[in-house]
């Protein structure tokens, strides 16, 4: 297994670099000088990589910094759980009564509106299929 180059062997590559980058023989000249662009380019791209680092971690802080905010700015009462809906019309909390109390049907089911014969309809409230709704 081949470990990382760490500082020590890039040095050593620039040495081999500039040493063969001034041989008498063109393709060991062109080899140093191979080596040295590729050590070079080593170098820009751990620059890179540390800006990149850098920058990921400010923005980081800064995200958090600005949920925090937010969080901070939000109304208490935005933060709670609303109250549960109420599911049938029987469990649905009746309005206030202004002024004289008006007479409610009670509270029927669709299901059963069409099962009910016509006293009981009357008797709740409620107008036979064949009458004008008032």
């Amino acid at each position: 297994m081949v470990e990382r180059l760490d500082e020590e062997r890039l040095e050593t590559l620039r040495t081999w670099g500039a040493g063969l980058s001034t041989s008498a023989r063109d393709e060991l000249r062109a080899a140093g000088k191979a080596i040295l662009m590729l050590v070079d380019e080593l170098d820009r791209l751990e620059a890179d990589l540390w800006n990149a680092r850098a920058a990921a971690k400010q923005a980081e802080v800064a995200a958090a910094a600005r949920e925090a905010e937010a969080a901070r700015s939000v109304p208490e009462t935005l933060l709670t759980a609303p109250a549960p809906v109420a599911e049938t019309p029987a469990e649905r909390p009746r309005p206030p009564a202004h002024g004289p109390r008006e007479r409610q049907a009670p509270a029927v089911e669709p299901s059963q509106v069409l099962a009910m014969t016509l006293s009981e309809r009357i008797a709740r409230g409620r107008p036979a299929p064949s009458e004008p709704a008032t």
